[in-house]
């Protein structure tokens, strides 16, 4: 009962949040506001957007081919199509449930090219572990670049002494926590050790294995496309064209996180990526507009090539 409670609460709670943002920032504008929001998304130019998305399908391939060198060095080989077609249901479902897309590209791995379950999520997972690397590269560098900026933004949010008090409360539930798991001899915790040891073990492979450096060179890529289909975007709109590399970064960053936490970032993505350009002077209407049409253009393209893949797959790939 607790597992489906959890279950549902994690799907919920993240589109609630994403609905009463959707709902607040709307109310936050005049009519004259709103009418001026629909402007841009009017006057938009979806040319930089259709070169955003032709970058993302260029990061899917890469992500379908990067797999073929985890599965290799487990002892399987599976078809590029097939590897293409994973990655794009697995995307697909993480708009349902946050992070049920890796439990679904090891599932069609194993429906359609026998590829036992807990190796293809093994290989999943190193991924991830690889792609977490880089994503806390990438907070930690905006971090260090706009550090003043972020700083005023979050004293003006949150007093200094709130940030300090929650600071130091999760910094104590920290050291408890690991202290907790390092010394305590209760069953659950030493099972869970077992698990989490197999898991850096299996993470750690992927340096190890023979083609660790073509592997490494997609992650650089997969990365490096995410972050230039954020830029190219930015020319959408004549309010967002001119804002400096620093604010990209930024609002990449942010953006980022709130997609990896959420559903798809649904609500929590404009709402966010409006804040952060406000910062820069960029209109709250504007930066609204913006995050919506970035949103959208990459959730219709997700959906599409998800859906896409759901039809192929069987036509193409019998069930083993």
């Amino acid at each position: 009962m607790n597992k489906k409670l959890s279950r549902i609460l994690s799907i919920t709670l993240p589109l609630l949040l994403g609905v009463f943002l959707i709902i607040y920032s709307y109310n936050q504008f005049t009519p004259q506001q709103r009418e001026e929001m629909a402007g841009y998304f009017k006057d938009a130019d979806y040319t930089y957007i259709a070169l955003s998305l032709f970058l993302a399908l260029t990061g899917y391939i890469s992500r379908a081919y990067r797999w073929k060198y985890t599965l290799a060095h487990m002892g399987y080989q599976s078809p590029f199509m097939a590897n293409f077609f994973a990655v794009s249901i697995g995307y697909f479902l993480n708009l349902t449930i946050p992070r049920s897309g890796e439990v679904s590209r090891a599932l069609v791995l194993k429906n359609y090219q026998d590829v036992p379950f807990d190796k293809g999520f093994g290989t999943i997972i190193s991924e991830r572990v690889v792609d977490l690397i880089l994503l806390v590269l990438c907070v930690t560098g905006t971090v260090i670049i706009q550090f003043d900026t972020l700083k005023i933004y979050l004293t003006e949010v949150v007093p200094v002494e709130k940030l300090l008090f929650y600071g130091s409360v999760a910094g104590i539930f920290f050291i408890a926590a690991v202290l907790f798991y390092m010394y305590s001899r209760l069953s659950w915790v030493a099972k869970l050790k077992i698990k989490v040891n197999g898991l850096v073990e299996g993470s750690l492979s992927v340096f190890k294995m023979p083609n660790k450096w073509p592997f490494l060179l997609h992650s650089l890529y997969i990365w490096a496309t995410y972050v230039a289909m954020f830029y190219i975007t930015i020319y959408a709109l004549p309010q967002t064209a001119d804002v400096s590399l620093g604010a990209v970064a930024t609002a990449f960053v942010i953006g980022s996180l709130a997609i990896t936490f959420t559903n798809g970032g649904f609500g929590v993505y404009p709402f966010v990526l409006a804040t952060i350009l406000e910062l820069y002077g960029v209109p709250l209407q504007a930066g609204t507009a913006f995050g919506w049409i970035v949103w959208t253009s990459q959730i219709v393209f997700i959906i599409f090539l998800g859906g896409l893949s759901f039809l192929a797959l069987p036509l193409l790939y019998g069930k083993k």
